[in-house]
C-alpha cells in the first residue's frame, strides 16, 4: 500500500511531482516485481500523475475521508439552503458504501439530486445597478457537485479490490509512528531504511503465533 508524502522525502510542504516522481522512482527500483497491490492517496494532481507513471497497472483507490470531509467544509451543516442540506447528507454516506448495491443507489440519489436542484448550480448573482449577472450564485455548491461527480469511479476501487481500503487514516497513524522510528537512526542508508520498515510492519501488524510462523515460513521459501 502506498500513501501521500508531503513534499517527498518526509520535508513538509506541498506535494510537488519532482519530488514524488523521485521517491516513486527509488521505491519501484526496491520493489522489483513485488509491486503494492493498491494505492490510495488524497487524488491531488502531482500523486495522481506519479502514481499513473510509475505504478500504471496498480489500482488507485481515493480516500473517501478526504472526499467526505471536503464535502462537508463547502456544504455547511446549519445551511438552510435545502439543495445544500440535501447533498451534504448524500456526500456523507460515500464513505459507508461497501456494496455495489450501495454504489448504484448512491449515485441514483445524485441523479436526482440534479433533476431536482441541479437548476440552482447555473444560478448567478445579478447586479442591481446594471442588471448584469455576476458570478455563479453558489459557487461551494457548484464545488461540491463537481468534487462528487466529475472523477466518481476512484471512489469504488475498493469495491473490486477487498485488499484495498477506502480510506487512508489508518495509514496516516501508521506513518507518524514510522516517521518517530526513522528519526531515531538517522544514519540508515535508504535500503537499510526499506528493510527496517519491512520488519516493523510485518511485526507490528503480524502478532499471533501461528501468524507469525506463517509469514516466516513464506520469506524462507523466497530465493
Amino acid at each position: 500500500m502506498v500513501e501521500k508524502k508531503r513534499g517527498g522525502h518526509d520535508l513538509p510542504g506541498r506535494q510537488s511531482y519532482p519530488a514524488l516522481h523521485a521517491d516513486l522512482e527509488k521505491l519501484v527500483e526496491i520493489l522489483g516485481d513485488h509491486l503494492p497491490s493498491g494505492v490510495i492517496s488524497d487524488w491531488k494532481g502531482a500523486i495522481v500523475a506519479a502514481v499513473s507513471n510509475f505504478l500504471p497497472r496498480v489500482s488507485h483507490q481515493r480516500c473517501l475521508t478526504h472526499v467526505v470531509r471536503e464535502a462537508k467544509r463547502l456544504l455547511p451543516q446549519n445551511s438552510g439552503f435545502l439543495a445544500t442540506s440535501v447533498l451534504r447528507t448524500i456526500a456523507k454516506r460515500l464513505s459507508h458504501i461497501s456494496t455495489e448495491e450501495g454504489k448504484r443507489s448512491w449515485l441514483a440519489d445524485l441523479i436526482e439530486w440534479e433533476r431536482i436542484y441541479g437548476h440552482r448550480l447555473k444560478e448567478k448573482t445579478v447586479n442591481p445597478e446594471t442588471g448584469k449577472k455576476w458570478w455563479y450564485t453558489h459557487g461551494n455548491l457548484r464545488r461540491a457537485w463537481r468534487l462528487l461527480t466529475d472523477d466518481w469511479y476512484p471512489f469504488f476501487v475498493h469495491l473490486d479490490h477487498p485488499s484495498i481500503p477506502s480510506s487512508n487514516n489508518s495509514l496516516e497513524g501508521v506513518n507518524s509512528q514510522i516517521k518517530k522510528r526513522l528519526s531515531c537512526h538517522r544514519g540508515m542508508k535508504t535500503l537499510q531504511q526499506v528493510s527496517f520498515l519491512f520488519w516493523y510492519l510485518a511485526f507490528t501488524r503480524t502478532k499471533s503465533k501461528p501468524n507469525l510462523k506463517k509469514l516466516w515460513g513464506c520469506w524462507k521459501q523466497e530465493p
